[in-house]
């Protein structure tokens, strides 16, 4: 696994917009390099690429960016505006694209922007890939352009909403419908705030839509799965049934239930999986990250339904559910992966099966979605300007010391963003003062040395 990239993180290349590396000259380059290099590892002509974004105001200056990029190595380019993340991953299927492109920065605010991209297959691209895609964003690719005969041309998808909606409506159990449900849906004014509204209504629900009025500068202000306080006061001031919170680009969920209080990414994936094994559909087991609860890992012990852990971000879930041949996998922020159904994060379609099972079973959210007493768990973050605080001898003999304490009654996670200049500490054990004492400990080492 490669590990030494120069502009990916987890979840591809990030930063504030019309700043490097989020320039119009470097999506340029980008898209450019990644033409040159799916090329090569094909082995095969390449014809087509599916740019999707999500409601940033960058994201002209960027979609125009990479098109122009794709066009000069002589790429059709299919533009389909803004669609979810996983849209883009199923229709670059779907068109026999070669590459999908989507530009978002998640749940980041708006002042930033990000590339994501997916191979031929609707899944992300590996490290190794991205690795040598960063070789040649740096070069002079000049002598790989096409003559001018060759070159790609632009287009737009203008049905591209609709074939997502249908794709989406196809994984409700068929013959059922929402009819009796009450939910708030809250789109983050992101990438799903006219799909997401729809699939629900045409499904039956009572749809009540927030954070669906995107103006370019609001996503994730105040709304969706990272900032749900509005949406909690909705659920309860409207006495729905439950609440549905996106992210800016719509692969992740987070729910509300009707007392307002939230149910995690692990309570849902637990939920999911306990249910596909009751109707015989689990393959394998469940991958989640180092991040999920402790509690859930127990629980699902006790359902003897098998566990494994991953890095931190849905690509490396994503590629050990593939590996293991696992069905289910996600992580506690939100990203849910059914591999029944798609390749990468979506919330809306977990959404959709969470949303089953709570109108089968006719019983409140908070009684069907709770499934295990979560063990406290505490994550704090330190941000830093610059170097690496983790290599500081003083910051790792604040780990040594706190593991060593922990022993077999807990566990410690001292990470880096891999989207942001912060230091995530999480602990996590039956006692909450005695974890809060680990974190706090470490958090200040490390605010010392940054």
């Amino acid at each position: 696994m490669a590990t030494d990239k120069k502009y990916f993180g987890t979840d591809g290349i990030r930063g504030t917009a019309n700043a490097f590396p989020m320039t119009a000259d470097m999506a340029l380059k980008v898209a450019m390099a990644t033409a040159h290099v799916m090329r090569g590892s094909t082995g095969k002509a390449m014809n087509r690429v599916v740019i999707g974004k999500d409601t940033r105001l960058s994201g002209y200056m960027l979609e125009q960016a990479m098109a122009s990029g794709f066009v000069a190595m002589g790429m059709e380019v299919v533009l389909t505006g803004p669609v979810p993340t996983p849209a883009v991953a199923r229709l670059t299927g779907s068109l026999r694209a070669d590459i999908g492109v989507m530009i978002s920065a998640s749940h980041n605010p708006y002042q930033d922007n990000g590339i994501k991209l997916f191979g031929a297959d609707g899944y992300k691209l590996s490290d190794e890939l991205e690795h040598e895609i960063e070789e040649f964003i740096d070069q002079d690719l000049t002598q790989h352009l096409p003559p001018g005969d060759k070159l790609g041309k632009a287009s737009r998808l203008d049905d591209a909403p609709g074939r997502y909606v249908e794709y989406i409506k196809r994984s409700f159990p068929a013959g059922k419908t929402l009819e009796g449900l009450k939910i708030v849906i809250d789109c983050a004014h992101g990438a799903a705030y006219r799909i997401a509204p729809q699939v629900l209504w045409e499904l039956e629900a009572e749809v009540i839509k927030i954070g669906a009025s995107p103006n370019g500068r609001n996503i994730n202000d105040g709304y969706g799965a990272t900032a749900i306080q509005n949406l909690q006061k909705e659920v309860v001031e409207q006495k729905a049934d439950i609440g549905i919170a996106l992210d800016g680009d719509a692969d992740r969920l987070i729910v509300v239930d009707e007392k307002g209080e939230i149910i995690d990414g692990d309570q849902l994936l637990t939920l999911l999986a306990v249910e596909k094994k009751k109707q015989g559909f689990l393959q394998g087991g469940v991958v989640a990250t180092v991040m999920s609860n402790l509690g859930m890992e127990r629980f699902l012990g006790e359902q003897n339904i098998p566990f494994t852990r991953t890095p931190v971000g849905d690509r490396y879930v994503v590629e050990e559910m593939r590996s293991s041949g696992f069905n289910i996998g996600g992580e506690q922020s939100g990203h849910i992966i059914l591999g029944d159904f798609g390749t990468t994060g979506d919330g809306l379609l977990a959404a959709l099966q969470v949303l089953a099972i709570v109108s089968e079973r006719g019983e409140p959210t908070s009684q069907v979605c709770r499934m295990f007493e979560p063990v406290p768990q505490l994550l704090k973050n330190v941000r830093y300007a610059s170097g690496n605080p983790l290599g500081e001898e003083s910051v790792k003999s604040a780990i040594e010391r706190a593991e060593a304490k922990l022993a077999n009654n807990g566990r410690l996670l001292v990470r880096p963003s891999g989207t942001e200049p912060l230091i995530r500490v999480m602990a996590e054990g039956d006692d909450p003062d005695f974890i809060e004492e680990i974190v706090d400990n470490i958090c200040t080492e490390i605010t010392k040395a940054a």
